[in-house]
């Protein structure tokens, strides 16, 4: 019988590429794999998949009660599972995983996005974060098997917490462009819309740059973001889109002309972070405009695919993305670094360190 494992997370699974592709590959080594998320009143019908996926209804939708009733639905739902690894996906869904193992006395994977306290709408809020600081005290030493994003987020748990933890960068799936033409240039954000990610310059930005910002994708800035887009008189420039499935978000990307990956340097989550846009855009062919960050920097030394920029003011902004548009040598030249990288930088080659993992660990 195949090894089990169930992953828990608190999206609704549809739109969670990163946890789609590891569950993908998972499934494909011949691992039982189930990913657990919940269901909100938005959701779309899910996708079949290689793995099976399940859905906990929940009456509270955000905030410290969404988290508590999530985390208690989840325990009860893995207390009814045969389960040989149990794997939480980030510092969210943690505890039930933990207690859970203890109790059947299962192996247990803890998969790091993020430093989560460090994130902005976290290390900002003194009483949320000694919440989730004393959750993740509590339970990350006691996750000695685990892996991360990035090499400095993978060196801060083993110096907070003297556990080792593998790196497996959440890159993408190598796949063939679909060439088409494109009919009209416009800079696009993808991903969560949430606090930290710069849209208090970026949106205002666009009151000089004469192209259209897409905005792909939802979270808990978004609105605040569509009120800058309205005090800026926008509304004609900036359009939301929402979440976008993401086999159609794929089709968007690589129409795009240029992609945005911006993060405020407001903890060491933003700062060592690695973002999933950043290799979607790089897989698109499309060059883009990035933070200056460590992990960004190091990627764009090897081969620059992007702009880097330290200053993340409107006027830098807009100035960065008004020589990209115009400058087609420049341009030109990341797009092709862009198309050379993908050949190496892809989850095909990542994904093997994700199988040895769970070999190494699960026997």
């Amino acid at each position: 019988m195949n090894t089990t494992i169930i992953f828990t997370v608190t999206t609704d699974l549809s739109y969670d590429q990163r946890m789609i592709r590891i569950c993908t590959s998972l499934a494909n080594a011949g691992y039982d794999v189930t990913l657990v998320g919940r269901k909100v009143s938005s959701s779309i019908p899910l996708t079949d998949q290689l793995f099976k996926q399940k859905r906990i209804n929940c009456l509270f939708e955000k905030g410290k009660l969404f988290y508590a009733e999530y985390n208690i639905r989840v325990f009860f739902y893995l207390l009814f599972k045969k389960i040989d690894c149990v794997g939480a996906i980030d510092l969210d869904t943690i505890l039930p995983c933990y207690f859970i193992s203890q109790i059947k006395k299962t192996k247990r994977v803890y998969d790091a996005h993020e430093l989560f306290c460090e994130m902005k709408e976290i290390v900002t809020r003194p009483a949320i974060y000694k919440l989730w600081k004393r959750i993740e005290r509590f339970t990350v030493p006691k996750f000695s098997s685990g892996y991360t994003v990035n090499q400095p987020i993978a060196d801060e748990f083993e110096k907070m917490y003297a556990v080792h933890y593998k790196v497996i960068r959440n890159i993408a799936l190598l796949k063939d462009i679909q060439y088409t033409e494109k009919k009209e240039k416009f800079i696009l954000y993808q991903g969560a819309v949430n606090e930290g990610r710069s849209f208090e310059t970026l949106i205002p930005a666009f009151k000089n740059i004469n192209c259209k910002l897409i905005i792909c994708g939802d979270g808990n800035f978004i609105e605040q973001a569509k009120q800058l887009v309205a005090d800026n008189n926008l509304g004609d420039k900036v359009i939301f889109k929402g979440k976008i499935k993401p086999e159609e978000l794929s089709v968007i990307t690589q129409q795009a002309y240029i992609g945005i990956t911006l993060f405020e340097n407001k903890g060491l989550s933003n700062y060592y972070s690695l973002g999933n846009r950043f290799f979607d855009y790089l897989h698109a062919g499309i060059p883009q405009l990035c933070v200056n960050y460590p992990l960004y920097k190091e990627i764009n030394d090897q081969l620059p695919i992007a702009v880097l920029i330290d200053d993340i003011s409107a006027t830098n902004i807009a100035a960065q993305l008004n020589n990209l548009l115009a400058n087609e040598v420049l341009y030109n030249e990341l797009q092709q670094n862009c198309l050379t990288l993908r050949q190496t930088l892809n989850w095909q080659n990542e994904e093997k360190k994700l199988i040895q993992f769970y070999k190494s660990t699960l026997g």
